[in-house]
């Protein structure tokens, strides 16, 4: 597949399956970069490293950008694997009922949730602080979206193989309950910022049925950012655009008899293209705008731009 076809792909694709897309190109260039550096030097955390968020603050201080790229992020298969499917499952439930952007938002807040309860464990609790701790992973931000949806439509029956119908709210109870008992395990981390996510996603449901959307700040901080990146460089003055300026003169010769038979217009045909402009518009509040013909839509269409 060339790149071409794969950037048509992405551009087409919906929201959800645009995240899941970066996740999944994220893992491909950190393990083929991870094997190339391994055969190269033995070690294969050389870009993972730049990428994952650390619990110590001084470090952190240093790589600021962490506490977003590492949601986005994952270095096993099956880490990866089950997180997407996850995501794609219970993201098309939550926009049943929400839409792309507030999908969005809560999946960066649910990321942030996690990070923000990781690294005050890692910092708080005496048994915990001064550990060198690194995390990556998008759990976070897709348990956030399993506990908002959740707590929304707590009833809305989904299909569970080996088990059958199950409500949503039995699904988030088993997952709040197995991370819980996680936590003092080998991946004790992982599991405290799933409850920071789990966190987000409940103030999101309890807030969305009060009337309010705490991602409303998040998406305009986005577009934001998107914004600047946006913005094209002014041009200056006395730096024309190649191949325009005889563009130019065309253009200004073409006002300039634009102006002339302007002015060569006489009142009558103003007053029979008011008298038309009035016949039309009798004709859309009797039989509606389907009733028009084209050549009416299309001075009602002009007459609108002039005025």
């Amino acid at each position: 597949m060339r790149f071409d076809e794969i950037k048509n792909r992405y551009n087409a694709a919906s929201l959800l399956m645009r995240f899941i897309y970066i996740n999944i190109a994220v893992f491909v260039v950190l393990r083929l970069v991870g094997v190339l550096s391994f055969l190269g030097t033995g070690d294969s955390n050389v870009l993972v490293q730049w990428v994952e968020l650390p619990a110590d603050l001084w470090l952190l201080l240093r790589r600021p950008w962490t506490i977003i790229t590492y949601m986005f992020s994952h270095y096993g298969v099956l880490h990866i694997l089950f997180n997407m499917l996850w995501f794609y499952w219970l993201g098309r439930i939550f926009l049943e009922f929400f839409t792309p952007r507030q999908l969005g938002g809560l999946y960066v807040l649910g990321g942030l949730g996690g990070a923000a309860l990781y690294i005050a464990a890692y910092n708080l609790l005496p048994h915990l602080n001064g550990s060198q701790a690194m995390m990556l992973g998008a759990s976070a931000s897709v348990m956030a979206i399993v506990i908002a949806v959740s707590v929304y439509r707590p009833d809305y029956q989904i299909n569970l193989l080996f088990i059958g119908g199950v409500s949503l709210k039995w699904v988030a109870i088993a997952t709040v309950f197995i991370d819980l008992i996680g936590i003092e395990g080998a991946n004790m981390g992982g599991h405290i910022a799933h409850l920071g996510g789990m966190l987000m996603g409940l103030w999101f449901g309890l807030s969305i049925k009060r009337g309010h959307d705490i991602t409303s700040w998040i998406n305009r901080c986005i577009d934001a950012v998107v914004s600047i990146f946006k913005k094209r460089p002014r041009q200056k003055a006395w730096e024309p655009i190649k191949g325009n300026a005889s563009k130019a003169k065309k253009t200004k010769k073409a006002k300039k008899q634009t102006k002339t038979a302007d002015s060569d217009k006489s009142e009558p045909s103003a007053s029979l293209d008011e008298q038309r402009l009035d016949e039309i518009l009798g004709k859309l509040k009797r039989s509606g705008y389907g009733a028009l013909s084209d050549e009416e839509k299309e001075f009602l269409f002009n007459a609108s731009r002039k005025r």
